[in-house]
């Protein structure tokens, strides 16, 4: 069984379908029965993957309008197509597609209006083409059942994983790395997430605000993630929040010192309204860090019994749980071990495993 990926999630700067499409391009090839693994975005079969990460991904260029186009027509369509970021190629006759969240149909207001007219224009044309659908949790999958017809025996969830990367750390290992990023082991929160309307970063710094003045003082809060988009009064708030001393932004983080951010937090916060897996509050349960995340969309499914849930847009009860989570020795040594706990059962091994499974169906 030989099989393209199509990459064009990947870049410099890795967001969650970012990781999702670099984890299964270094797990697929490995596993049984699959044979020659290629790599393909925007029109061009890729060559070297880490020359993606390192750059943008490829852009279209004069060939790919005439008979390159049409060689990797053929090319693509002698192989199982997985599109791991919602859209087919269109030189691609079927395949399988990835569907992560159907935030863009949910929460049209919360994307860029490029975007929604990206999937306007291919993604009921993805599905159509689509021999199957992947879900990252049951809970998308339910919707796309529901909001666009898809048979329940064409569409299955797989989970994501965690990488080996976050893992508890002591202190004194971690404390020199975090000094240079300003913060120190014990003494933060963290928040990882692009800045975007639906992730409710907002919400979370009004309720921070909210906390007694000793809480916030003596524990900042700390941002790490993308630029994000639609964030212009966010960021104005952020600024104010900086001068106030109990805000860090970060912005974009690798993933080495990220693991370090995770493991030294005392209180992970993730208060997004709707996601289709969130592997943030997972990768810091991993990191033996208690988590506080909204009680909406799939964040219950898969945080299960690990996490303290809030509604987000409730800011006095988003204030006090935070505080209560914060004073509440207990209650985060029960968090920490229930966390790991949960986050040992999504590997990115079980993921590609259960992958390529569906890849056989579809032959």
């Amino acid at each position: 069984m030989d099989v393209t990926i199509v990459v064009d999630a990947l870049g410099p700067q890795l967001s969650g379908i970012g990781r999702y499409t670099w984890e299964l391009c270094k797990r697929i090839p490995l596993e049984p029965n699959v044979g020659r693994v290629g790599y393909f975005a925007n029109g061009t079969y890729v060559q070297r993957l880490d020359a993606v990460l390192n750059t943008r991904s490829p852009t279209p260029n004069w060939w790919s309008k005439g008979l390159w186009r049409h060689l990797a027509k053929r090319r693509l369509n002698r192989t199982l197509v997985h599109a791991p970021n919602y859209f087919l190629p269109r030189e691609a006759d079927t395949g399988i597609i990835t569907v992560h969240d159907l935030s863009v149909f949910r929460y049209p207001e919360t994307h860029p209006i490029e975007r929604i007219r990206a999937f306007e224009r291919h993604f009921e044309s993805s599905l159509a083409r689509a021999l199957h659908v992947i879900t990252d949790s049951e809970t998308v999958r339910s919707e796309l059942i529901v909001d666009f017809g898809v048979p329940e025996s064409a569409v299955t969830s797989v989970f994501l994983g965690v990488t080996a990367a976050f893992h508890p750390r002591e202190g004194a290992e971690i404390a020199e790395r975090l000094a240079a990023l300003g913060v120190f082991p014990g003494h933060y929160a963290l928040c990882v997430s692009t800045l975007e309307p639906r992730k409710k970063i907002a919400e979370l710094l009004y309720a921070w605000r909210e906390l007694p003045a000793h809480i916030r003082n003596s524990t900042p809060l700390v941002l790490a993630g993308g630029s994000g988009w639609l964030n212009e009064s966010l960021r104005e708030q952020i600024r104010d929040g900086i001068a106030a001393g109990w805000l860090r932004h970060l912005g974009f983080v690798p993933e080495a010192d990220l693991a370090l951010l995770y493991a030294g937090a005392t209180l992970f916060l993730y208060p997004s309204i709707y996601e289709g897996f969130g592997l943030p509050p997972i990768e810091a349960m991993a990191s033996g860090t208690p988590v506080v995340v909204a009680n909406s969309s799939c964040l219950p499914e898969v945080c299960g019994d690990a996490a303290l849930y809030v509604d987000p847009n409730d800011i006095a009860g988003f204030s006090s749980a935070i505080a209560a989570a914060l004073m509440d020795t207990e209650w985060r040594a029960d968090a920490r071990q229930r966390g790991l706990k949960r986050a040992a059962r999504y590997r990115w091994e079980e993921c590609a495993k259960q992958t390529v499974q569906i890849y056989r169906q579809c032959q």
